[in-house]
């Protein structure tokens, strides 16, 4: 086979012709197509026998289309300056060839070749040497492309996660990782070379490129994923004038999650790229940058699988705020809008979150929201899921919360004070009970005076609930007595109790 291949190889000079004789008989090479590191001990070692390790390529693999011009297995040492263009071009042509992985033993040396070839594209582009044409720039373009934009095969995990690996889940990895690991650090390295210009490569790195490549942010395997986050923003630093899109394409993959599908396994990392972004936004604010925080960060807490990203959501909610503190209480009521009332769990990373906000509130903002936050805090604090009971009364811990409360107590305590006293007569958990006579005492000591007085209207309040009780127990008793003596007729309903009333019991006796 390799004879065959031989002839189909063009001439480029005679000293490519001597080295290609006195090679294609030692078909071994150092780099290994298995594990998922890079073994970089290997690539770099290219030294004058290089060439005697170089193979030859099946041209039933690799077609002949591939390889014209310049032997692609050299080594950029071994070739002029002028050359090394060429030989770069040739080595992504032969790049380009995308193999099964599905069987570890189909096409094991041209694997290797590939592999190889990918860690010599690294090096070269590491170096630094040269400025990247526009040759260079497409053939690198369109080698990533055909090796990385790729279908994924559909999702049969439970719908119940929601997207992304929780702690049940095992990640799926990709087998052919071995050469996309490659790929994505050749393409990293490519975009993040000085010998890149901006200018010319937004040609290539165009809007299509980026929506396919965002589109990869749905892979199973989460090495792939940390890579596309890096890569990135890379992108979004170097590439200025695809800003603006990228935050559109990604607040659509945002939307398509929230509201359509509620499914996507890269949420928590696009969202780590954006809190670096957010970081660098520049003041005051934009309204676009504005909008993102309301259209596509707030409605992130709707889907049931928001903790696989919540440390991440909640790191760009505390950025916005520190960039612009008045956005405190749009972002407490997006919160209270987005409440779980049945996931109990939800309900703790809620509250979690709900805390870090608070700490970056001042007082004013504070004031257009507390009314309805402590009333939401106050039935938290009721919840007979003791850890969310439990995270509720953990605030106080919180001095800042503290401050806040004292300023406003004339509000805040009519709505805690009562569900204190409720937790102190009926809640069932001890921890809740201690933590409950501890911010009970808390507030005494802040105002007395004002504790007693809601604690006096609590008592009365419940004097008047249990007396409307009472009433309309007796109520219902009186109508059920009467109806007892009404006689049936015709289809009239009839109430069936399992225990006679008591008159009717005295007169059967």
């Amino acid at each position: 086979m390799w004879k065959q291949f031989l002839s189909k190889l063009p001439r480029k000079s005679s000293k490519l012709d001597s080295v290609s004789d006195s090679t294609h008989n030692h078909p071994g090479s150092n780099a290994s197509s298995s594990g998922n590191s890079i073994q970089r001990a290997n690539s770099g070692n290219a030294g004058p026998g290089r060439s005697t390790t170089v193979k030859r390529m099946s041209s039933a693999v690799f077609p002949s289309s591939v390889v014209a011009g310049i032997e692609p297995l050299l080594s950029f040492k071994d070739i002029s300056n002028t050359e090394k263009q060429n030989l770069f071009i040739s080595k992504l042509n032969l790049c380009s060839v995308v193999f099964d992985f599905s069987d570890p033993n189909k096409n094991s040396a041209e694997k290797d070749m590939k592999r190889q070839a990918l860690l010599d594209l690294i090096d070269f582009v590491n170096s630094g040497t040269s400025r990247f044409t526009e040759p260079m720039i497409s053939a690198s373009c369109k080698m990533v492309a055909i090796n990385l934009f790729r279908g994924f095969p559909p999702n049969y995990r439970s719908n119940s996660s929601g997207g992304g690996e929780t702690e049940e889940e095992e990640p799926m990895f990709d087998p052919a990782w071995s050469h996309l690991q490659l790929v994505y650090e050749l393409l990293l390295k490519f975009i993040s070379s000085s010998s890149l210009d901006a200018k010319m490569g937004k040609k290539f790195i165009d809007h299509s490129f980026i929506l396919r490549l965002l589109e990869l942010f749905d892979s199973e395997d989460p090495r792939e994923r940390d890579c596309l986050k890096t890569i990135l923003h890379r992108i979004y630093g170097k590439f200025m004038v695809h800003r603006p899109f990228i935050r559109k394409a990604v607040s659509n993959i945002f939307y398509r999650f929230v509201f359509e599908t509620d499914r996507h396994n890269g949420i928590a990392e696009l969202l780590e790229v954006f809190g670096s972004v957010i970081s660098g936004f520049a003041l005051p604010l934009k309204e676009e940058h504005k909008l993102f925080l309301w259209r596509a960060l707030i409605p992130l807490h709707k889907p049931k699988s928001v903790g696989v990203y919540l440390q991440q959501l909640t790191y760009c909610v505390t950025q916005f705020l520190e960039k612009e503190p008045k956005l405190a209480s749009s972002v407490i009521r997006g919160l209270l809008k987005y409440w779980p009332v049945t996931n109990s769990q939800k309900e703790v990373m809620f509250l979690s979150e709900l805390e870090e906000v608070l700490e970056a509130t001042n007082v004013v903002e504070f004031q257009k929201c507390m009314v309805p936050l402590f009333r939401r805090i106050g039935y938290c604090v009721n919840s007979s899921h003791f850890q969310v009971a439990e995270r509720a009364l953990f605030l106080w811990n919180n001095d800042h919360v503290i401050s806040l409360v004292a300023q406003n107590r004339q509000d805040i305590m009519p709505l805690i004070v009562p569900a204190l006293e409720k937790n102190s007569q009926n809640h069932w958990n001890q921890a809740v009970l201690n933590l409950t006579m501890n911010v009970r005492k808390m507030l005494s000591e802040m105002d007395e005076e004002l504790f007693l007085a809601c604690q006096r209207k609590f008592e009365e309040e419940e004097e008047k609930r249990v007396a409307v009780e009472e009433k309309r127990k007796m109520t219902w008793e009186r109508l059920e007595t009467a109806a007892s003596f009404q006689p049936v007729t015709g289809n009239t309903a009839v109430l069936v109790r399992s225990v006679m009333a008591p008159a009717i019991a005295a007169s059967l006796a």
